[in-house]
């Protein structure tokens, strides 16, 4: 497994407490698609994984692998946009989480210098979210792309509580 360099493994290991703070222990809520989840690792997107008995050191390394190494977020210095980016997909999917920091680079860019939204966090990507000049601003970007996503799920039940993650 991929080794994180020390600023690399801080920013890690800050997104993953926020996130485990937000997604809770040990939930099996009916009205959520994920079916049962316990430290925010459901039983539908991890079948082989026995949900009953998963230790918060199984999800850490599960967090690491699938949500902070394999989409590349590693790869975001400021720490509170990988920490969002994290977060972000945990609970929407990496996939999602890229393609709003994309949206939200695009939101200061001219049409020609706009990044493809693709989903990937790749060398562009990161240099433009690396290199952004007012990080606070794409910060509050992303949050509003992440919002506007949340409102167009329309899902009542749930959207209080995904918007509560967006004002940390």
């Amino acid at each position: 497994m991929q080794s994180l360099n020390y600023a690399e493994k801080i920013r890690f290991e800050m997104a993953v407490e926020i996130t485990l703070a937000h997604e809770g222990g040990d939930v099996d809520d009916p009205a959520d698609p994920g079916g049962r989840t316990r430290f925010g690792i459901s039983k539908s997107a991890y079948p082989h994984v026995n949900i009953s008995t998963l230790t918060r050191e199984k999800a850490i390394g599960i967090y690491r692998r699938d949500y902070w190494l394999a989409p590349n977020f590693h790869l975001i210095e400021d720490e509170m946009i990988a920490c969002k980016l994290f977060d972000l997909g945990v609970n929407a999917g990496t996939g999602r989480a890229v393609r709003l920091i994309q949206k939200a680079v695009n939101r200061f860019r001219r049409f020609d210098e706009k990044l493809v939204v693709d989903g990937r966090l790749g060398t562009k990507t990161a240099e433009a979210v690396n290199t952004f000049r007012h990080p606070k601003a794409l910060l509050m970007a992303l949050k509003i792309e992440a919002g506007n996503h949340y409102f167009a799920v329309d899902n009542p039940r749930f959207l209080a509580g995904w918007l509560n993650r967006l004002a940390e």
